[in-house]
């Protein structure tokens, strides 16, 4: 007993490893199931992440190709929810969404919808989102063929939660400060500390998010959702704060410029 305890103990200098979110799952995810109504892809996600890495999975060895040392190791869930299996695959994305930034500078935009559709956007969510990447990409193409006569490069990313983990339905986007001539011959680059002038981009953009909204209430019917109660959230305005100095080359992760609806 003596020994099993002091094999328990910390050396000196090293940190207690922090909970994982599978070791959450595996301690409160019962209770948590009992409690609350989830829908069934909730519940495979959470078991998966739970069983990910253990031998309920199974195993595999691993051996070396030089010296022939073995190690065995559990097979992983490879859902996409889970943090472990992800981090492989997405130091791979920024890897190869780095190389192939432009060497200009970037900006940071953000275009959000307003809390009150979370409900029908989570009854329609493979048609309301698809309508905001749309939306998006409308918009800033077409003020970077009204600005430079030419095409803007756009890398956008959908967010759905915020920092406290509730619903928040957003696209991040980092757009180069300029565009590639329309005949793609020549590059324009944008004026300094400036892209797009902010009142102008949020009317757009409201414009061309809200009438296919309007037009998903057939679609919330149907899947026992209603519109908002306040019709004028989906004709809110957007506003954009004005950017500062576009990130530096190939580093796009300073300057933000933000549109969200009031």
């Amino acid at each position: 007993m003596v020994m099993l305890l002091a094999s328990h103990q910390l050396a000196a200098g090293e940190k207690k490893a922090r909970p994982e979110l599978a070791d959450i799952f595996r301690s409160h995810g019962e209770s948590y199931r009992r409690a609350h109504r989830l829908p069934a892809s909730h519940k495979k996600v959470m078991r998966a992440v739970s069983v990910c890495r253990t031998a309920e999975l199974g195993g595999h060895l691993k051996q070396c190709d030089t010296c022939g040392f073995e190690h065995p190791a559990y097979n992983s869930c490879r859902n996409r929810h889970c943090p472990k299996c992800q981090s492989l695959a997405k130091a791979q994305w920024l890897e190869k969404q780095t190389s192939e930034l432009l060497p200009v500078g970037y900006y940071h935009l953000v275009f959000t919808l307003p809390h009150e559709l979370n409900h029908l956007i989570l009854a329609n969510k493979k048609i309301l989102l698809s309508l905001l990447f749309k939306a998006v990409s409308e918009t800033l193409l077409e003020f970077g063929r009204r600005r430079f006569k030419g095409t803007v490069g756009i890398i956008a990313v959908l967010h759905t939660w915020d920092q406290t983990l509730k619903d928040h339905f957003h696209i991040h986007c980092l757009i180069p400060a300029g565009a590639l001539s329309l005949d793609h011959s020549r590059w324009i680059g944008a004026r300094p500390n400036f892209l797009f002038p902010v009142t102008a981009l949020s009317q757009v953009f409201q414009e061309k998010s809200q009438r296919p909204t309007t037009r998903s209430k057939l679609h919330a019917k149907r899947a026992g959702s209603s519109m908002p109660k306040s019709r004028s959230a989906l004709h809110r305005p957007c506003l954009i704060t004005s950017a500062a100095t576009p990130t530096a080359s190939r580093s796009p992760m300073t300057a933000s410029s933000t549109c969200k609806t009031a």
